[in-house]
């Protein structure tokens, strides 16, 4: 029996000890991070003149290289002192060819940004049975959005269900920035949704609205021009899609 508490007693020693350079370890990655974090801040609001926040920083498959993720959505790399920085995708060589890291995980976060946005901020049509989902940014003066809508029961039809968020090109000092705001306020968002497509007139409304959050999000996925369509994986299709092509990114994803 003594010898049995000798036994119990060394291994609970051993797995303190453990625990304890476990419990070490992080606390120096965080140090770590942190003072990285710190410099690189610094670093980059002087350069930048603006207000950048680095919101995660990772170590990657390639030894010694950082990934630094910013506000913006853009992706930087460091050494882990934070004396350089590069910019670009990191790619793992394979016998069959390259795998783009960065645009996997830019993906994944894309994919991770949408599902954020809760639904009831969207303007949805609905096929009688969906097979999938794309969230679409749009605006409501643009000819190819228009275009793209025009296709819409052909999209319906596929199964395909149609989610729009605002993206009014130029931003708040954008003419068609108001109108957006008045068909997201509106009582029958989807019918003003309509006939701002169409060019009608929509009488001027305000209330507390998620427009200019869904153009910053749009903004931070990297969207340059309207229509842009995201499909259930984070892939961002920009432009016009016409059914065929639609069909085949969403299907053969």
């Amino acid at each position: 029996m003594l010898k049995l508490l000798r036994v119990v007693g060394a291994v609970s020693v051993l797995l303190i000890g453990v625990s304890g350079q476990a419990l070490a370890q992080q606390s120096d990655d965080l140090a770590w991070a942190e003072g990285l974090r710190a410099k690189l801040t610094t670093t980059l609001v002087a350069a930048t003149n603006a207000d950048v926040e680095i919101v995660a920083i990772a170590r990657t498959p390639f030894a010694g290289l950082i990934e630094i993720e910013l506000n913006t959505g853009e992706t930087l790399f460091s050494d882990e002192n934070g004396d350089y920085l590069v910019t670009g995708d990191l790619f793992k060589t394979m016998e069959d060819g390259l795998v783009n890291l960065t645009a996997a995980t830019r993906q994944s976060k894309v994919a991770n940004w949408i599902a954020a946005v809760p639904e009831q901020e969207m303007i949805i049509f609905e096929p009688e049975q969906t097979r999938a989902t794309i969230t679409v940014f749009t605006d409501v003066d643009c000819t190819v959005c228009r275009r793209f809508h025009s296709d819409i029961d052909n999209v319906l039809a596929m199964g395909i269900r149609v989610r729009y968020v605002a993206y009014p090109r130029g931003g708040e000092e954008s003419t068609v920035f108001p109108k957006m705001i008045s068909v997201w306020c509106s009582d029958d968002r989807k019918r003003s949704f309509m006939q701002a497509k169409h060019g009608q007139d929509l009488p001027t409304k305000t209330c507390d609205n998620h427009v200019l959050e869904h153009y910053n999000l749009g903004n931070k996925i990297g969207i340059a021009g309207t229509p842009a369509i995201v499909l259930e994986n984070g892939r961002v299709m920009p432009g016009y899609a016409d059914t065929a092509n639609l069909a085949a990114a969403v299907f053969g994803q």
